[in-house]
Order: C-alpha cells, then sequence, then structure tokens
C-alpha cells in the first residue's frame, strides 16, 4: 500500500507520533533510574538487596505487563490497552515522586514496570497496523527512535536537577522535590510526559485492523476510507477477506505452531533475545565504569550516559531514513556484522593500554551505530509484521517477553563475566551471540519491505517466500 496523497499520509504520521510516545515513556522511565540510585540510597539506608530490588521490581513489573497484554490485546483492542499502560505510567510517577516510603515506592516501580511491559507489546503492534506498507518500516522505527529519545531527556532532567540550587526558604514542594529529595524531583519530570500522552491516546482511533478481525466491518471500513481513501480501503479488505481465518484456531497459540507460522515463531523468540545478548546493556549502564577503568577520564558519569544517549538516538535516525528504502534484510545483515567486529575491536582495545582511547571510544560509537540502525529496532519492525492477524497481539508478547527475560539474564551476568572473564573476553562473548545473529537472519529472516500485513500472511499460509 502506497499512501502518496498528503492529506491521508499527515494523518498517519499524526497518529504515530502520539502512539509512539508510549516509547518516550518506555525510555524515560528505564533510564531516570540510573541517577536516582545513589541519591535513594542514602536517603532511604537501602541495603544492597533493597537496592537491587528497587532496580528490578520494574522488570518484574515488565514481565507482568507483557503476559498481561498478549492475553487482552487481541480481546479488548489496541487502544484501550495504550490508554492503560499511559494511566499505569502516570500514577507509578506520581506515586515515586510522592509516596513516603519503601513498601509504596516498589508498589509504583512495578506498576510502572506493567505500564512499559505493555507499551513496549502494544505500541510497536498498533502502529504497525496503522501504517502504510511503504512507510511501515519507518514508523515503527519511531518507536524505537522515541525510546533514545526518553533515555537521553532523563539524563539531561537528572543532570540538570543535581545542580540546581534551591534554599529552605523557596515553596515547600520545590524544595523537597529538587533539593532535599532530588530523587523524588527526578520521578516528578516524568509526570509531564505521562499526561502528554494519556491525553493524546484519546484523539487516536481504533487499529481499523483489529475492528475487522472483531468483525466490526462498517466501522474498520470507514476508519480505513477516512486513512487510506476509498480505493485503498477496499484493497485492504478484500485481501483481508480472501486469507481464511477459520483455520487459526480463533487465535489460540496453537498458531503459532502450524507449518508456515514455526520459522516466523522461531525468528520473533531469537531476533530480541540476541539483541540482549549482542551487549547493549553493557555499554549503555557498566560503559562507564568500564571506560574509567580502561584509562578514560570523563568528567563525570553524566557525560559519558549523555554521549552513549546521543550517539543511540542519532544512529536510529539512519534506520528511519533506510528501512523502507533498503528493507529489513539488509540493514540486519549489515548491522548484525559490523557489530561482531566492532565488538571484537572494543574487546581487544579494552585491554591493550599502548592503544589510543580515542580508537576505544570510537570501536563502541560504532558498536552503538550498528545497534542503533539494524538490532535495535528492527526487531519490533519485524515482530510486528511476520505474525498472522489473529494471533498477532498474543506472538508480539511472547517475542517481547522474551527481550525482557534475556535483558535480565545479561543484567545479571555482566558483571559477574566482567569480574571472572575481564572486559575482553566478556565482549567477545557478546561479539560471539551477533555473529549467530547473523547466520540467523540470513538464513530465516524474509524481506517485508513495502508489502501489507494481508499480503505477508497469506504469503506464509501459501508457503511461499515473502
Amino acid at each position: 500500500m502506497a499512501l502518496d496523497n498528503r492529506k491521508y499520509s499527515n494523518k498517519i504520521y499524526w497518529i504515530g507520533s502520539i502512539a509512539a510516545f508510549g516509547g518516550f515513556l518506555f525510555g524515560f522511565d528505564m533510564a531516570v533510574v540510573s541517577g536516582i540510585l545513589p541519591f535513594i540510597q542514602k536517603q532511604l539506608a537501602l541495603s544492597p538487596g533493597q537496592l537491587g530490588w528497587f532496580v528490578s521490581s520494574a522488570l518484574v513489573g515488565c514481565i507482568t505487563g507483557v503476559g498481561l497484554s498478549g492475553v487482552l490485546v487481541d480481546n479488548l483492542g489496541r487502544k484501550k490497552m495504550m490508554v492503560v499502560a499511559a494511566v499505569l505510567f502516570l500514577v507509578s510517577a506520581v506515586g515515586c515522586a510522592f509516596l513516603p516510603n519503601y513498601p509504596l515506592i516498589i508498589l509504583a516501580r512495578m506498576l510502572s514496570g506493567i505500564g512499559v511491559g505493555v507499551a513496549s507489546n502494544i505500541v510497536p503492534l498498533y502502529i504497525s497496523e496503522m501504517a502504510p506498507s511503504n512507510i511501515r518500516g519507518r514508523m515503527v522505527t519511531y518507536y524505537q527512535l522515541a525510546v533514545t529519545f526518553g533515555i537521553l531527556v532523563a539524563y539531561i532532567s537528572n543532570a540538570i536537577i543535581v545542580n540546581l540550587e534551591t534554599s529552605p526558604s523557596d515553596a515547600n514542594w520545590y524544595h523537597y522535590l529538587f533539593s532535599q529529595e532530588p530523587w523524588r524531583g527526578m520521578f516528578a519530570v516524568g509526570i509531564i510526559p505521562a499526561i502528554i500522552f494519556t491525553a493524546g491516546l484519546f484523539l487516536l482511533p481504533e487499529s481499523p485492523r483489529w475492528l475487522l478481525q472483531k468483525q466490526k466491518i462498517d466501522q474498520g471500513m470507514s476508519l480505513m476510507k477516512n486513512l487510506y481513501g476509498q480505493a485503498e480501503a477496499e484493497n485492504i479488505f478484500r485481501t483481508f477477506n480472501s486469507i481464511k481465518t477459520e483455520q487459526y484456531d480463533g487465535g489460540s497459540y496453537r498458531t503459532l505452531l502450524n507449518k508456515g507460522v514455526r520459522a516466523m515463531l522461531l525468528l520473533g523468540i531469537l531476533l530480541p533475545l540476541f539483541s540482549q545478548f549482542s551487549g547493549i546493556n553493557a555499554i549503555i549502564y557498566y560503559g562507564p565504569t568500564i571506560l574509567n577503568e580502561s584509562g578514560i577520564s570523563l568528567e563525570n558519569s553524566f557525560t559519558s550516559q549523555l554521549i552513549f544517549g546521543l550517539a543511540n538516538m542519532l544512529f536510529t535516525l539512519f534506520a528511519i531514513w533506510k528501512v523502507d528504502k533498503l528493507g529489513r534484510r539488509p540493514l540486519y545483515l549489515i548491522g548484525t556484522l559490523g557489530a561482531t567486529f566492532s565488538l571484537l575491536l572494543t574487546g581487544f582495545f579494552l585491554t591493550d593500554t599502548s592503544m589510543n582511547t580515542t580508537v576505544l571510544m570510537l570501536s563502541v560509537l560504532l558498536f552503538l551505530a550498528c545497534f542503533a540502525f539494524s538490532i535495535g529496532p528492527l526487531k519490533f519492525v519485524v515482530a510486528s509484521e511476520i505474525f498472522p492477524a489473529r494471533i498477532r497481539g498474543k506472538a508480539m508478547a511472547m517475542s517481547i517477553m522474551v527481550m525482557w527475560i534475556a535483558d535480565a539474564i545479561v543484567g545479571q551476568l555482566t558483571p559477574i563475566m566482567l569480574s571472572s572473564f575481564g572486559a575482553r573476553y566478556t565482549f567477545w562473548i557478546f561479539a560471539f551471540f551477533c555473529l549467530i545473529a547473523f547466520v540467523v537472519v540470513y538464513r530465516l529472516l524474509p524481506e517485508t519491505k513495502g508489502k501489507s500485513l494481508e499480503v505477508i500472511e497469506q504469503q506464509l499460509k501459501q508457503h511461499e517466500e515473502i
């Protein structure tokens, strides 16, 4: 589906931009904690175990949220679940900023995690179903761009709050949030985007493809005509009607074991798995420590976070530029091969004291570039395209669940690997997984650019090459 009429395409971009704001909240919520930890540990006198639970409680919420969204999204619809995520973000931000004690703050963190989990599944799915095929990859990648922008804004707002000067004579709430207990102010900043996202969602329509799946034909067709024009709406409906959806077991998980879909299930599991095993979190969260131990002197941890956060966001723009021109498969192959090479270089440079530290920084930035234009965003693009319509919500949830579980595993194992094997071999292990990802993509990933979701589904059912 190529949408050349500017009147229609502007509507789609507007819808996609509002929905992608859920990615901003995702990125902000996960990154803001990096600046909060030293303050809340001191303020509440947290033990190492309590501090660890403060971080991981949100991850438990993420896994819970993904599981719930997989069950509910195909029954209740995409828009309602995004509203649920937005409200959870808002309640959590208010709770973390103002709740009086550790147990209640943990509860708020878990609510935030549930919101993140729901959003990480629903938002890419919704954008994929709303977008025309010729810009679908770009629009789904907006979600990843919003995530990286949220991370960057969290780093910037943390740095600003740390440097704010207040006095007890200031307004009580201002002094309390930004001086007496600045970690609360860092959380409170998230209230603003949460309100914006919640309000914006009420302007969005439900996914017309979900309406068709639920046999709400008149509503779905009316919405598609408004979004895409009469001719394209009828074309989508004809293709949708030609698919024998009754063979999909009512949208049960058994569908994923059908011939022609099993390979897509394997791909939907392996891509997010390798995304986390690429070592991206080792760079983002442990990067400043690793670089400082290797002889690179940065002014402070905020400076290094800003460098990596800005690089991650800027390189994601390349994916937006090329994903619908070059296609998913070429970008993935180039990105996984480039990530393998850059991680091998990084591991070598980390323990070579004679090497110029600028070269080490460049090798890390090369990895971030390869991740940001391929491995990072394209797992969402591919997962939102390859699954049959009736099972798409559940299958996406399974794919994103794997991502969060892998995230937890890498988060726990990275410090252990750094301590046991050293930085060089740790990064070479990550390089090995990127190489496996290259092989998997080469053997399993079809090209889906420029094809409607209905055509992709139809061809998969017929066991044809996409």
